[in-house]
């Protein structure tokens, strides 16, 4: 039997009733993040039967001039696989023959015009009633041309009456470069859609780990009287890349590892640790919880923040030589409310480090009266791996054996590859396309979300670009600037030493 999009599966709760048939519609589709990541995507939803070759069909816009089967060559390469088998293949070869290929403009009538005709044609194949169609348009495009595509799409390209059917629009961060930016961003797409039809995606919410939070923190009795400031002494949340900004020097440059990593990402990770718990899972009652916690940040102190900048970055031709883009920061933010009011949140991104991972680290205070003398060990630390090799351990005092009285750290350990074997975890990119489908919003930005979080972040951006907060050197392959360990133990972060968490082998 086929998934349905109108039944739960492992993907999400959501349902939502078919009408006609599916039109997928991938702006920019000769680029990078397309070839890489959306057509990948979709494939994998079409090889686990989520989308069905009846009832789906896939265009590619982009102003290149090419065929349907040249874009389908370029496509073959990221959704093959090495080791693929001949009936595999056939399977891909199958998967292509959805995909159809319209060169335009982006800001032409005349090119949208011609893929509305195209699409229609495929609408009016499938017997599909005028108005009952859906229709998926995912932007693989630079913010900037956002407005101009999005203008074509509505008076182009929308369903022609409202007969069951929908159009929805898929946009990739960045979201602006400040609140003003970004304002005026959602300003000009909020006179074209309505909210319920933008989806500002987010792969870190498409993460498995990410997407565990909820269920952790609300279906565990053993985590609600535990996550407080009573008990816990502080929060990290960490990216840590090892490559630079190779290839894309020029890009970063204009945006900085804030904009790039923290304001968005991490951010949204921050939200789903420290929310409370909503009254139901519908996506509007999750995202007012976040927008709670976004509300009850205090403003970022100088004092609370630590900016590097790896030693080579500006020997990129891209690159200003006077560059003070910052490719590190640790900053701690803090909630002014019952539940967190003194616990530091320390958020932590940074390039061309030592060790690539995306982490968070909730760790409790220290047992008061430490009757075995364990104190110097380490303290109670609950580890979330988002990045590589998922898992989440809890760092416990155990005795260590013999006959001696004498303790070590240990772990509760679940990898999820050795927990899970026979499991494949989605790419974030497929459950979001899903989501998009069921209209599913819990894992997609709103308008209101977006503006709290560039509230919190705008007057560090706006000190840093006008130099007032300057990066510190560090060298390549490195922990980062050492001021920033120093700023961590005076956020009260203590860490363990001698004690390396080991991902079990099967």
């Amino acid at each position: 039997m086929k998934p349905s999009l109108k039944t739960s599966d492992s993907f999400s709760e959501m349902s939502v009733p078919e009408t006609g048939c599916l039109s997928i519609i991938v702006l920019g589709a000769s680029g990078d993040l397309a070839k890489k990541k959306t057509f990948p995507a979709l494939y994998n939803l079409y090889r686990k039967g989520f989308l069905q070759s009846n009832e789906v069909h896939i265009f590619g816009y982009a102003r290149s001039k090419m065929s349907d089967d040249e874009l389908r060559v370029r496509i073959r390469e990221y959704v093959i696989k090495k080791d693929t088998s001949s009936e595999q293949s056939e399977h891909v070869s199958k998967f292509l023959q959805l995909i159809k290929y319209v060169s335009g403009n982006y800001d032409s009538d005349e090119g949208f015009k011609i893929l509305d005709k195209e699409i229609s044609a495929h609408e009016l194949s499938r017997n599909t009633q005028e108005g009952s169609s859906r229709r998926l348009f995912y932007l693989a495009l630079p913010p900037s041309v956002y407005p101009p595509v999005c203008r074509m799409i509505r008076f182009n390209c929308m369903n022609k009456s409202d007969l069951g059917g929908w159009t929805r629009v898929v946009i990739e961060k960045p979201f602006g470069k400040d609140l003003d930016t970004a304002e005026d961003l959602s300003a000009q797409l909020g006179e074209l859609f309505k909210e319920k039809q933008i989806y500002r995606i987010d792969h870190y919410l498409g993460k498995e780990l990410v997407q565990n939070l909820l269920v952790l923190r609300f279906a565990n009795r053993l985590f609600l009287p535990l996550w407080n400031r009573d008990n816990i002494a502080n929060v990290q949340i960490v990216f840590r890349e090892k490559i630079g900004t190779e290839g894309r020097g020029g890009y970063f440059d204009e945006f900085g590892i804030i904009r790039d990593i923290i304001q968005n990402h991490l951010l949204q990770v921050f939200c789903l640790v420290a929310m409370e718990k909503p009254i139901s899972l519908k996506p509007d009652h999750i995202r007012d919880e976040k927008m709670k916690v976004l509300q009850s940040v205090m403003p970022i102190s100088n004092e609370e923040i630590v900016l590097g900048q790896y030693e080579g970055y500006t020997a990129d031709p891209t690159v200003s030589d006077h560059s003070n883009t910052p490719t590190f920061a640790t900053m701690i933010l803090r909630i002014h409310n019952e539940r967190w009011e003194g616990v530091p949140f320390i958020m932590k991104a940074g390039k061309a480090l030592n060790s690539s991972k995306a982490e968070i680290r909730v760790q409790f205070k220290d047992v008061p009266g430490d009757i075995f003398k364990c104190k110097k060990q380490g303290r109670n630390e609950f580890v979330i791996r988002l990045q590589p090799k998922e898992a989440m351990y809890m760092k416990l005092t155990v005795k260590k054996p013999g006959l001696d009285m004498s303790t070590i750290q240990s772990e509760l350990d679940l990898s999820y590859g050795q927990r899970y074997q026979d499991a494949v975890i989605p790419e974030a990119y497929e459950r979001l396309i899903l989501d998009t489908i069921r209209g599913d919003q819990q894992h997609f930005v709103r308008r209101d979300e977006l503006k709290a979080a560039w509230e919190i972040f705008t007057p560090l951006l706006h000190r840093i670009d006008e130099g007032k907060v300057k990066p510190v050197p560090y060298k390549r392959d490195s922990r980062g600037p050492a001021e920033a360990d120093e700023l961590l133990d005076k956020a009260g972060y203590v860490q363990t030493h001698g004690y390396i968490w080991i991902p079990p082998t099967l």
